[in-house]
């Protein structure tokens, strides 16, 4: 017989039920389930001839299983504790929390849109370490074996160095030998990161912060074109890594040969760099293509083919320095809550 309840067949079971339903005590090896409110989500309450019935909540009272019919507007209802499968219950309600644990909410379209820009703007680059909003040029560092970010200022900028990017252009002869190009005030940086792998983020776009501009912005070039950006950096260029010769109380940019990037010629003091635009546009990943030994280093943005950006981003690489003060944490998530709202 296939029974779906305590009233499905309208015989049988109303009599079972009339005989069980002033049943009293609990059943010494029941577990069960408060009574829950009309707004509840649905639940099974399985049969052990594999049918189930459609509850908003039940327990067991003695032989007997309490329930609210999900179907006849929360009524409740008695059926016999031997038909009715409580382990295949719980395994189904266990099943199911976890499903809806991990469930995104049904959004519209517009909704979804403007989440996922949401999250284009703050990416997870490591587990609960996300991209902040407030920053354009982070290194992802591990220190003491937790991942965190360390945001990277822009040398030799008067710009906002945690909104803007200022690109001073210097010129430079393929057919030259390597020289000085920009000199960096101090022996080390104060960014010091404790990997040799360092992956680097740069943000290329956030259209939300062109009205705070107030549109282009003048860089004092002394006699070089500049532009500037309110952005990390330029999605169309190219990003190396520079070794820095340190000389006293200064480190020394060296000039390299802009043509050969891309080609496989390896170059003294330069490693060149994997880029790939994050999803919604607004992130660049960086990873460098070698290893960095301990040392002093800048991230060097190419304009062209014969131009470099002279405002660099300097950093350190040493195993033992102390952590960075501004690094960003690990944060879990926390989970979204609903607030009972007054009348308005």
């Amino acid at each position: 017989m296939h029974l779906r309840g305590a009233c499905v067949l309208g015989l049988l079971l109303p009599l079972l039920c009339g005989q069980y339903a002033n049943a009293q005590g609990r059943h010494p090896a029941d577990s069960s389930t408060s009574e829950q409110s009309g707004t509840a989500p649905r639940t099974r309450l399985i049969l052990k001839d594999g049918s189930y019935q459609l509850v908003l909540g039940y327990k067991v009272i003695g032989n007997v299983v309490r329930y609210r019919s999900a179907e006849r507007n929360g009524e409740t209802e008695d059926v016999p504790l031997s038909l009715v499968d409580l382990p295949a219950t719980e395994r189904w309600q266990s099943d199911h929390a976890k499903v809806q644990s991990n469930a995104r909410p049904v959004l519209t379209p517009e909704l979804e849109r403007e989440e996922a820009a949401r999250r284009a703007l703050t990416p997870e680059v490591a587990p609960d370490l996300h991209l902040p909003e407030e920053d354009s040029v982070l290194a992802l560092d591990t220190y003491r074996g937790t991942p965190e970010l360390v945001p990277v200022p822009q040398e030799g900028s008067d710009l906002n160095k945690e909104t803007a990017h200022a690109a001073l252009k210097s010129m430079i002869d393929p057919a030259s030998v390597a020289h000085r190009i920009l000199s960096i005030p101090g022996s080390a940086s104060d960014i010091q990161l404790h990997v040799n792998g360092p992956v680097f983020y740069v943000r290329i776009g956030d259209n939300d912060d062109d009205e705070d501009t107030g549109g282009a912005l003048t860089v004092d070039t002394d006699g070089a074109a500049g532009r500037a950006t309110p952005s990390g950096g330029e999605a169309k260029s190219r990003y190396v890594i520079g070794r820095l010769d340190v000389r006293a109380d200064q480190r020394i940019v060296s000039s390299f040969r802009l043509g050969q990037l891309g080609t496989g010629s390896v170059q003294p003091d330069v490693i060149e760099m994997t880029q790939d635009i994050l999803p919604g546009g607004v992130w660049m990943k960086l990873t460098p293509d070698q290893s960095l030994q301990a040392g002093e280093y800048a991230l060097i943005e190419v304009l062209s083919n014969r131009e470099v950006n002279l405002n660099v981003w300097d950093f350190g690489v040493h195993a033992n320095a102390k952590e960075n003060v501004e690094a960003v944490h690990p944060e879990a998530e926390k989970p979204a809550t609903l607030e009972r709202r007054g009348p308005v």
